[in-house]
């Protein structure tokens, strides 16, 4: 999404910078104060820079916006935005089949495995993720939930707290929803193993430009993006994304679920529509952008490419 994109949602560089999805969520964070000399317990509060707020207390989504963009689309849609102390959602509990958006979740349970966690990397282990992650690659896929177990999948959700997720012989057709996944996303690396957190969230910042649609394309200059897409079968019947965005303190995360069974080619594009209804500030006086409202997809013909 380009900066007068951004602009026009109310994202201006130095201001709340923030900035999240859409059909998928929004996440939208503050950058900390560096820390005094006094001493104090526990972490300094995330406050948003020139307001000495909490994010949650200056900002919330524009979800009437994003309630009519909605309606002008064809899907099953599904979305959810999460702060820590915030939730906001369409459907949160709605489950859908989860497709490549469950790599996330075998990225982070293979990593936690005993016999992987505490020792480094080989190049068998980045021969597995590394496609798996950043080209959606489905046989990499396929090894790592064979390695894993769906065991392994159930013991990662049990850990974050997940409350729908059942994992499925076919590993694409496991259930998943916008609650359980922004809960994992919004503190995706606490998840992770110390010993290879970096390797993961870049594994997550570098998905190929050609599956960068949407969500994908949003992040504000100073902020981190991190996310997993997920779309289904070469049919285009089902599209996914999942985002983490982080600036200093900050991390908020957004998610979306789209089982876009009647108009396959253009909900990529429906992503960065939502984004821009959604993320629209709740205190700012002008009215949101306004979608692409005859089904085009903003983001170039890739957005039919689908795995």
């Amino acid at each position: 999404m380009s900066r007068s994109r951004l602009e026009s949602i109310g994202l201006a560089p130095g201001q709340l910078a923030a900035i999240a999805l859409a059909v998928l969520a929004i996440g939208i964070a503050a950058t900390c104060p560096a820390a005094g000399s006094a001493v104090v317990k526990g972490p300094p509060p995330c406050v948003v820079p020139g307001v000495g707020k909490p994010l949650s207390q200056v900002w919330r989504p524009d979800m009437q916006s994003a309630l009519r963009y909605k309606r002008t689309r064809i899907g099953d849609i599904a979305f959810a935005v999460r702060m820590d102390s915030r939730f906001y959602a369409y459907r949160p509990d709605h489950v859908e089949w989860s497709a490549s958006v469950l790599k996330a979740m075998l990225l982070v349970a293979y990593l936690d495995r005993p016999s992987v966690a505490r020792r480094a990397l080989n190049g068998r282990d980045r021969a597995l993720l590394n496609p798996m992650i950043t080209v959606s690659d489905n046989d990499a896929a396929t090894e790592v939930r064979g390695i894993v177990g769906n065991s392994g999948l159930s013991a990662l959700a049990h850990r974050v707290g997940m409350t729908s997720f059942e994992p499925a012989a076919i590993w694409g057709e496991s259930h998943i929803t916008a609650r359980d996944q922004t809960k994992f996303f919004l503190h995706i690396d606490g998840f992770i193993p110390k010993l290879h957190r970096a390797y993961a969230m870049r594994l997550l910042a570098s998905i190929t430009p050609s599956q960068r649609w949407g969500i994908g394309e949003v992040a504000p200059k100073g902020w981190k993006l991190y996310f997993k897409g997920g779309w289904g079968y070469g049919t285009g019947l089902i599209d996914h994304q999942v985002v983490l965005l982080v600036r200093g303190c900050g991390a908020r995360v957004g998610r979306r679920l789209d089982d876009g069974r009647r108009q396959p080619c253009v909900r990529q594009g429906n992503a960065e529509g939502h984004v821009r209804e959604a993320a629209a500030r709740a205190s700012d006086g002008r009215e949101p952008s306004r979608p692409l409202a005859d089904g085009r997809s903003p983001v170039g013909d890739h957005a039919c490419v689908r795995r």
